[in-house]
This record gives structure tokens, C-alpha cells and sequence, in this order.
């Protein structure tokens, strides 16, 4: 089972999440605070098994409503998502995969893991 991360930065607080073999399947904004961040995780909890998946990697894509994961290639051409919350707002997002594939199975990672994934702190 996948879990949650929650981590103190320079600038506030983050989550990652992590899948059962302790990969960082998904990242979050670094937030002001402690709450925001729970907030965060809950959202992706909810949002994530009920987003759609919108490829903005082939020509004429469809627009899917939010929530959705949006796949896109970055400045590195490499395969990224980013989940968008039914507000529009980013939530959580990837790292780079060289393949589609990979981006595709991050994406289906996330809709398994965060639902009923706990909430551990770093030290």
C-alpha cells in the first residue's frame, strides 16, 4: 500500500506520495501550512479515483471536465502528469517518465494508492 509523506521545506510544507515500493508517485505544492497540506491530501484522496485521464500529448485531444489527470510532455520531452482537482487547481503532479507508458502507469498508481493511503510525517 501506497502512503503519504509529509515533509517540512525551507518554504512550508509538502506531501509526496509514495507507492508500496517507496517510488514518489506524486508531489505536491509546497504549502503555508500544515492544514493546507492535509487539505491537499484529502482532495487528491477524493479527486484521484474519479479523474479522467485528458492526453494533451496528441493532436485534437479532448477536454475532459475536472477532476482529471492532464498528461503533457515537458521542455525535456519527457511524459509528465499533473491532477487537477474539481476547482481547476493543481493538486498533485509527476515526475518526468521517458515513456508513456510509465506516465500512464504513475497516473493509474495514483488512482490505486491515495484513497486509503496513511499519513506519515518525515523527521
Amino acid at each position: 500500500m501506497g502512503k503519504f509523506i509529509v515533509k517540512e521545506t525551507k518554504t512550508g510544507i509538502k506531501f509526496d506520495l509514495k507507492a508500496a515500493n517507496g517510488e514518489v508517485i506524486a508531489t505536491s505544492e509546497v504549502y503555508s501550512g500544515k492544514a493546507a497540506c492535509l487539505a491537499g491530501i484529502e482532495s487528491v484522496r477524493r479527486n484521484a479515483p474519479i479523474a479522467g485521464v485528458e492526453d494533451q500529448t496528441v493532436e485534437g485531444y479532448e477536454v475532459l471536465k475536472h477532476p482529471k489527470f492532464e498528461i503533457y510532455k515537458d521542455k525535456a520531452g519527457e511524459f509528465r502528469f499533473h491532477l487537477k482537482a474539481t476547482n481547476g487547481q493543481i493538486i498533485a503532479v509527476s515526475e518526468g517518465y521517458k515513456a508513456m507508458a510509465g506516465c500512464t502507469n504513475g497516473i493509474e498508481s495514483v488512482k490505486k494508492n491515495a484513497p486509503d493511503a496513511p499519513i506519515e510525517y518525515a523527521e
